[in-house]
């Protein structure tokens, strides 16, 4: 028999003296047998060197629907394309592995190319979230349903747990909106992975939506700087030093927070005023001393041996606690929620305020893509407002019979030492 194997096909076909089948004129190979007991089972036939095979899917029913079993059948056409035998390729995955041991198959193979730094948040997203929640399903059986009830999960705070990590230490995972969109896109590259493994055909992390968050954008202003330096030149006599320095370099450069505190003299070049990072979250690049945070550097003690520049307490460690002391200093300051990385923000800001490119600006902070630097647009306006201010005021002038002369505005060229 031939037709579209569907559900209202699958009812509607009576069991005979013998196997029945019936083969989808949509997929070729796909089919269902029926057999004279009347139990109904999705098949594939293929041919595989020159010899015809047939595969069975599995029996009509949770978890094998005509999608899902077609889905299958893609998947074991994708494998034999390959050249593997689905039922001798021992690289091949079982059908019923879990997402668990999919998760344990990506960091082991998926993460190879990754960065230490990545491969610890990821490996972090999946036990503390992924694992915990739907570790136990089968990867076959996961569908956009389960995908979207696992970020409404994750954003309630179904995940949420203290663990207890060291002899001392805790680690407070927390849910929230944030934390499940990021779980999600992980959850998306596994599924990818899958299918690239024969897993299964299709990716159910496609086309669930997201949270809408606002981008957290705090700058800050000129009085607050103020009164944070302030609060720095007070505290040079309870807190340490190095921690100090590397709040001030933070605010000097624009830096990430990991790319400050793993800085080592050997990368720095204060003759020429740049220090040359051979890796960053975008990679190796240079970043360019100013004049404040070259001076910084220059009278900064180097300790015998240590080859970092924000010297930790042991002898060849950085600084370690670095949150901690900032959030003595953030309050002493009166700024409770800015974190270590709206300095970083708040390099950008004054850049943008000033009237600098957002080019200018996203060379400073090290951005490989242009839209990564659009958030500081709207400060950005400094040559706009200057030129709406000349136009409306010479309309202005011409409304009440009067004459106006717009003054050109003058260039401003940014110099970059290098």
């Amino acid at each position: 028999m031939q037709g579209k194997i569907s559900k209202r096909a699958i009812d509607a076909i009576k069991a005979g003296g013998a196997d029945v089948f019936l083969w989808d004129d949509e997929l070729p190979g796909f089919g269902l047998k029926v057999t004279p007991t009347g139990r109904k089972v999705y098949v594939l036939q293929a041919r595989i060197a020159n010899r015809v095979r047939r595969f069975t899917i599995g029996k009509h029913g949770a978890p094998w629907t005509p999608d899902s079993a077609r889905l299958e059948a893609k998947r074991l056409i994708g494998l034999i394309a390959t050249g593997a035998d689905p039922t001798t390729e021992k690289a091949a995955l079982k059908r019923d592995i879990t997402i668990s041991a999919l998760c344990d198959l990506y960091l082991e193979e998926g993460g190879k190319t990754k960065k230490p730094r990545t491969l610890g948040l990821e490996r972090s997203l999946i036990e503390r979230h992924i694992k915990k929640l739907i570790g136990h399903s089968s990867v076959l059986s996961l569908t956009q349903r389960d995908v979207e009830r696992l970020l409404a999960n994750i954003a309630a705070g179904k995940s949420a747990a203290d663990i207890k990590t060291k002899k001392r230490g805790r680690a407070i995972v927390r849910g929230g909106k944030g934390i499940a969109n990021r779980t999600i896109e992980l959850l998306a590259s596994i599924m990818t992975f899958a299918i690239a493994r024969h897993v299964r055909a299709d990716n159910p992390v496609r086309g669930v939506r997201k949270f809408k968050l606002q981008p957290r954008q705090r700058f800050l202003t000129s009085d607050e700087m103020a009164t944070l330096g302030t609060k720095l030149m007070e505290a040079e006599a309870v807190e340490d030093p190095y921690a100090l320095a590397a709040i001030r370099f933070l605010l000097f450069t624009g830096c990430r927070k990991s790319e400050a505190l793993t800085l080592q003299w050997a990368w720095v070049d204060l003759e020429r005023a740049v220090i040359n990072l051979p890796d960053s979250k975008t990679g190796a690049k240079p970043v360019l001393l100013t004049a404040p945070a070259l001076d910084l550097l220059s009278n900064l003690p180097r300790i015998k041996d240590n080859p970092y520049v924000f010297a930790g307490r042991g002898p060849v460690t950085h600084f370690v606690g670095l949150h901690r002391v900032w959030g003595r200093i953030r309050q002493a300051a009166g700024i409770p929620e800015v974190r270590i990385h709206d300095l970083r923000h708040s390099f950008a800001s004054v850049g943008a305020g000033r009237g600098d490119s957002l080019y200018v600006v996203g060379k400073l902070l090290g951005h490989t893509q242009a839209r990564t630097t659009q958030r500081y647009a709207h400060l950005a306006d400094t040559p706009l407002r200057i030129a709406g201010d000349a136009i409306a005021n010479q309309i202005d002038a011409a409304m009440r019979g009067k004459s106006a002369q717009v003054v050109p505005l003058k260039k401003t060229r940014h110099k970059v030492r290098n």
